[in-house]
């Protein structure tokens, strides 16, 4: 399934769940069409880097784009699919980012997929081997965003991921309210935790 959002009315980044059991969205809305897919917070993290970096090279102003307050999820945040790869680009002749996320496909493992082959040999008619292949074809979503709507994405995508635990300070793995086996001190809790 491919779904393209041209000149997104807005574009956003949250968490559902508490701190330490958190689940990453990315959403954005056209029209009505509203599009969510769950991400990794890493994948944010660098995601808000990369929107930085691309608009601090454009070398124009880009303006502040629309407050914290309007970039909350949007219920209901139906994920279309996990994805696997994020990909953000410029298209200077038209002044927007483009951002691509593709689904996350589980990877079959060697000996299960000739096993498979092994027991559908003779069985499948053309037809079902044809829409096989396409259920391992990964979704893509392709949309495009204003420099200020993806500066505001960035800022808000930081905040919600700030927000989560706290970092150690040793070995930049999350604390939980438990406490923290820092790998750094060889699980040993420094006294200012």
């Amino acid at each position: 399934m491919h779904i393209e959002l041209d000149r997104v009315d807005r574009i956003t980044a949250g968490a559902v769940g508490p701190a330490g059991d958190r689940t990453f969205f990315i959403q954005a809305r056209q029209g009505v069409r509203l599009v969510s897919v769950l991400v990794e917070k890493q994948q944010v993290q660098l995601l808000a880097a990369s929107v930085l970096e691309i608009l601090s090279r454009t070398g124009k102003e880009t303006g502040e784009g629309p407050p914290d307050e309007e970039l909350e999820l949007e219920e209901p945040v139906m994920p279309e699919w996990r994805a696997g790869r994020l990909a953000i680009g410029y298209e200077e002749e038209h002044d927007l980012l483009v951002l691509e996320a593709e689904e996350l496909v589980p990877e079959v493992e060697e000996g299960e997929e000739e096993a498979e082959e092994g027991e559908e040999e003779g069985e499948r008619a053309p037809a079902d081997a044809q829409a096989a292949e396409e259920e391992h074809e990964p979704g893509t979503i392709r949309l495009r965003a204003t420099r200020e709507q993806m500066l505001s994405f960035a800022r808000h995508g930081t905040e919600v991921c700030a927000a989560g635990r706290p970092t150690c300070r040793f070995c930049g793995n999350p604390i939980d309210p438990e406490g923290h086996a820092c790998p750094a001190l060889n699980g040993h809790r420094s006294s200012g935790e």
